[in-house]
């Protein structure tokens, strides 16, 4: 079996570009006799002669202006895979591919998105929000590089890397009530009616809620699929609703109030999602470690290192 070197093509291949054996071997920076060498060793391996030698000048044989054209279509598409990768890994090119619930989606995505951008300009965004129960399902398919999302049961084929832990809060209209309150605790929030989320929202907040204190049953006057619903029905005076705070500019947007919940003080945990086995491109763990400063840098609640 024939063992060709890269060395002995880019030797032939210098050869050939500059027509003698003293200019190639100055181009490629070795010796006149070490580019000789590399010549004679291509042609025992293939068996033919490629080059025709004179006292004043070389010239290629027809095998090896054959050999030739195909030798240059080799190294340059060689050279364009290594100019891709380094590329890659400057993330001067790249694409990340992200899932996130609709609430994250439409506040703290966009706001790491537009930084991380600033920093890499060259690499593409693809953002996937979706409801918060399709979220590790984008992940573990490998439709996306990381799904960003809240603690779910362990799937042995996921990584997750936690990213912050934050309390919940109450979310009310200007002059309601609950405003003048200097500790709202949910039993103060649930005697005003509550819009929640639909699905496992609320079954989950009832639990934990079941779990460490008294507070009555939680029983939703509305629920919807979005919080920008809840907050447009609480905006309008129906009732009052929760969120974390990484909501805070979608709540500033509707003019609404936002105080912390004690007794019981709840809190929710993130994660970032990874398949197991699957390593992330350099680009997407540039934007995962840009995504872990930005909530560093954060001022609302508690984070997680």
């Amino acid at each position: 079996m024939m063992e060709v070197t890269l060395r002995q093509l880019r030797a032939f291949a210098a050869l050939a570009r500059t027509g003698g054996f003293t200019r190639a071997a100055e181009s490629l920076h070795i010796t006149q006799s070490a580019l000789s060498g590399l010549i004679k060793e291509l042609e025992n391996q293939l068996g033919v002669r490629l080059v025709d030698r004179s006292t004043r000048r070389i010239c290629l044989s027809e095998v090896g202006r054959e050999f030739h054209s195909a030798t240059t279509q080799v190294l340059r598409d060689l050279d364009a895979a290594v100019e891709n990768v380094d590329n890659l890994k400057r993330l001067r090119r790249g694409i990340v591919r992200i899932a996130a619930p609709q609430l994250m989606s439409s506040t703290l995505v966009p706001e790491v998105i537009a930084g991380f951008r600033q920093a890499y300009p060259d690499v593409r965004i693809h953002l996937v929000d979706c409801a918060v129960e399709n979220v590790i399902t984008q992940a573990l398919r490998g439709e996306v590089d990381i799904s960003i999302g809240p603690q779910r049961e362990a799937v042995a084929e996921l990584v997750a890397d936690p990213l912050f832990d934050l309390p919940f809060m109450a979310v009310f209209p200007p002059g309601h009530p609950l405003e003048s309150l200097t500790h709202i605790a949910w039993e103060d929030l649930i005697r005003y009616p509550l819009i929640s989320l639909q699905g496992q929202f609320t079954d989950r907040l009832s639990m934990d809620l079941q779990g460490i204190s008294a507070v009555p049953p939680i029983r939703p006057s509305h629920e919807v699929a979005f919080m920008s619903t809840a907050l447009s029905m609480v905006n309008s005076g129906l009732g009052v609703t929760t969120c974390l705070p990484y909501a805070q500019t979608l709540v500033d947007l509707y003019g609404l109030k936002m105080r912390p919940l004690a007794e019981p003080e709840v809190r929710r945990q993130f994660f970032v999602y990874q398949r197991q086995h699957a390593s992330l491109s350099p680009a997407a763990q540039a934007f995962v470690h840009y995504l872990h400063e930005h909530i560093r840098q954060r001022t609302w609640g508690s984070t997680i290192s």
